[in-house]
């Protein structure tokens, strides 16, 4: 065992995700071997949990911050006036975005990975339990290297060489309201990435398919891109690739964006409870395809730093 995984202690949640760690005050700048331990630590189980970790503002930034450049907030629906870092994951924060109907619910319904939109998506989220409801609220993620990995070697070989499509727009069976159009119109972001993206740490393949996001294959008719969409979205959210997180107050979540997608919780709006979180993003690079080329701009600007 290397010396900075010793300076951390990490406890597996499950077999191919997820982890917690412990023995480390977030609050106070690490040691380096400290960070290399989490880092380490998250590269592997993807997605590491905190507990007990009550930070404000400063501090997730300034934790943050060890772990690379911050991206805005969030780079179309806005960020903190005093923390420009900082993006207010509140309860009702969609409210305004969608009107009428109801959202088409199929098992990889609200799966994403944070703004793959973007020519850059963020290499990695980090989300802060402010205001924590006594049940329900959890939140879940899939391990996309594994997704790939279960995946035969013949659809292997046919996707490695596939582009996605990526944007912003409201969820099927909702209608955008004028607010939402006009904040995705002021920030309008468009990309082709590949299917299958090589992780620029680790070398593995991931199952870049973001279901938010990714919205047709380039280069297939309408209906080939929906029924292999489909069968690879199905696949990304099998149970066994993903871990669910209860959160408690002060608990904190770190995740590879690059290798994970996440599904925010839905029960929270059958109850009363109050639920407020906040979230920063550390700065990330093009995706690279099999084929060693990069991702594609089609409409948009980079994600920059702050």
């Amino acid at each position: 065992m290397t010396a900075s995984a010793d300076a951390v202690d990490v406890r597996p949640l499950s077999v191919h995700i997820g982890a917690e760690i412990h023995g480390v005050d977030l609050s106070r700048p690490l040691a380096p071997e400290e960070v290399q331990g989490i880092r380490a630590a998250l590269l592997k189980w993807k997605v590491v949990f905190f507990r007990e970790q009550f930070l404000d503002h400063q501090m997730q930034i300034d934790f943050a911050r060890q772990f690379g450049e911050l991206t805005p907030g969030h780079v179309v629906f806005g960020n903190d006036d005093t923390y420009p870092e900082i993006y207010s994951v509140a309860k009702h924060r969609k409210a305004n975005r969608y009107r009428g109907g109801q959202t088409l619910q199929r098992p990889w319904t609200g799966w994403h990975a944070d703004i793959t939109a973007a020519i850059n998506p963020p290499a990695a989220s980090i989300l802060r339990g402010d205001i924590v409801p006594p049940y329900g609220g959890d939140t879940q993620w899939t391990n996309l290297v594994a997704a790939y990995n279960a995946l035969s070697p013949t659809m292997q070989s046919f996707i490695d060489g596939l582009r996605g499509e990526h944007r912003f727009t409201a969820p099927q069976g909702v209608q955008a309201s004028n607010e939402y159009n006009q904040m995705v119109g002021n920030r309008l972001m468009v990309s082709h990435h590949p299917l299958v993206r090589v992780h620029p740490e680790t070398g593995e393949k991931v199952l870049y398919v973001s279901p938010s996001f990714l919205k047709s294959i380039v280069g297939l008719t309408p209906r080939e891109s929906q029924q292999i969409l489909e069968l690879l979205w199905e696949h990304s959210v099998r149970t066994e690739f993903t871990v669910r997180f209860k959160w408690e107050s002060g608990s904190i979540a770190f995740w590879d964006n690059r290798s994970v997608t996440h599904l925010a919780p839905s029960d929270i709006f059958d109850t009363d409870f109050d639920r407020q979180f906040y979230r920063v993003t550390i700065m990330g690079d093009v995706p690279v395809g099999v084929d060693g080329s990069p991702s594609t701009a089609i409409e948009g600007n980079p994600i920059t730093a702050v």
